[in-house]
C-alpha cells in the first residue's frame, strides 16, 4: 500500500491557489468542490480543476485528488462529469455513512475506467458517528478505497462539542482510534483531520506526533506551511531507522543460532517487532530518508 503523508485541501475556485499547490511538496492534493467552495462558485471550481488535471505532471508533483459534493446530489453528478478525465488520481468522497454510497460512485466511474484503463482511487471521509460505526465495512467494501480520512470538524458538530478545540483533540481520541482500527482491518491508509490553528505550529507538531502514535499514516492540511511538519512527523527519523536496523541485525544473529527471540536493549524482540522494524526500513527507503 502506497502511503501519502500529507493531504492538502485546495479551494477549487481559486486559480492562484491551484497553481501554487501543484508545485508544493505535499504528497497529495485534494482539489475541493465541496465545503470549501460556495454554491455560486462551484461551476468555476469544476472548470478550473478540470483544466488543472489536464496539465502535464512534473517529477515529484503531488497526486491530484478531487473532493466532490455529497454522494447522490445533483452537484456530485456535475462534479464527476467535469473531473473524470486523464490526470485524475482519485476522488475524496465526503460524509460517507455506508458501503452502498461507495457502490453508487463506483457505478458512475466505471465507464471512465473502461475508457482510460486507470482505476479511480477513493479516499473516504468519515465525518459522523453513523459513518464511524460503519467504517470497517466501508474500508473493506472496494479495492478502490485506499484510505479513510477523519473529518474532525463535522464529527465534533455531530457530538455537540465546543467550537474551540481542546489540546490535541483529546476529546476525539476514541473516534480517531476507532477510525485507525477500521482502516487497519482493511489494510488501507488512515488519514487524520486538519490542525486548524495556523498560528500554533508547536500544536501542529504535537498533534501530528500524537496522530502517528495512534496509528495514522498521514494527515490533512489547509496551508502550505503545514506540509513540511506533517511529512516529517509521518516519516521515520534517523534514530528510528538506526534502531530498526540494529533490532533486525540482533534478531537475525539469534535466528542463525536457532533462537526465536532475543533480548535487545532491555526488550524482548520477537517476530512481530521484527516485522514492524522491516516496515520502518521499507517506508524509509520509499521516502528516501533511509540514509539521512
Amino acid at each position: 500500500m502506497d502511503l501519502q503523508r500529507s493531504w492538502m485541501f485546495v479551494p477549487g475556485h481559486r486559480q492562484r491557489m491551484i497553481d501554487k499547490a501543484l508545485g508544493l511538496d505535499a504528497d497529495a492534493l485534494m482539489l475541493d468542490i465541496e465545503d470549501g467552495v460556495a454554491p455560486a462558485e462551484k461551476d468555476q471550481a469544476r472548470r478550473l480543476i478540470g483544466e488543472a488535471l489536464g496539465r502535464e505532471r512534473g517529477a515529484g508533483e503531488p497526486l491530484r485528488y478531487v473532493r466532490i459534493n455529497a454522494i447522490g446530489h445533483q452537484r456530485m453528478a456535475d462534479d464527476l462529469a467535469a473531473v473524470l478525465r486523464p490526470g485524475l488520481d482519485g476522488l475524496v468522497l465526503p460524509k460517507v455513512e455506508s458501503p452502498e454510497e461507495i457502490a453508487t460512485v463506483e457505478s458512475l466511474v466505471a465507464d471512465h475506467e473502461a475508457a482510460t484503463g486507470v482505476t479511480v482511487r477513493m479516499l473516504v471521509a468519515i465525518e459522523s458517528p453513523r459513518g464511524l460505526l460503519a467504517a470497517p465495512a466501508i474500508a473493506g467494501c472496494s479495492p478502490r478505497v485506499v484510505g479513510l480520512m477523519f473529518g474532525a470538524e463535522d464529527f465534533g458538530r455531530e457530538l455537540g462539542l465546543p467550537a474551540s478545540r481542546e489540546g490535541e483533540a483529546q476529546e476525539l481520541l476514541y473516534a480517531r482510534s476507532a477510525l485507525v482500527v477500521a482502516a487497519a482491518s482493511a489494510h488501507v491508509q488512515a488519514v487524520d483531520g486538519v490542525w486548524v490553528d495556523l498560528q500554533d505550529p508547536d500544536g501542529l507538531a504535537r498533534f501530528a506526533l500524537q496522530s502517528r502514535r495512534l496509528g495514522f499514516s498521514g494527515m490533512s492540511s489547509i496551508h502550505p506551511s503545514q506540509i513540511a511538519p506533517i511529512n516529517s512527523a509521518f516519516s521515520p527519523g534517523p534514530e528510528e531507522v538506526d534502531y530498526a536496523r540494529k533490532v533486525i541485525a540482533a534478531y537475525e544473529e539469534a535466528a542463525a543460532r536457532g533462537d526465536g527471540s532475543v533480548a535487545f536493549g532491555g526488550q524482548l524482540i520477537d517476530r512481530p517487532i521484527i516485522e514492524r522494524a522491516r516496515r520502518t526500513l521499507e517506508l524509509a527507503e520509499t521516502l528516501g530518508v533511509a540514509d539521512q
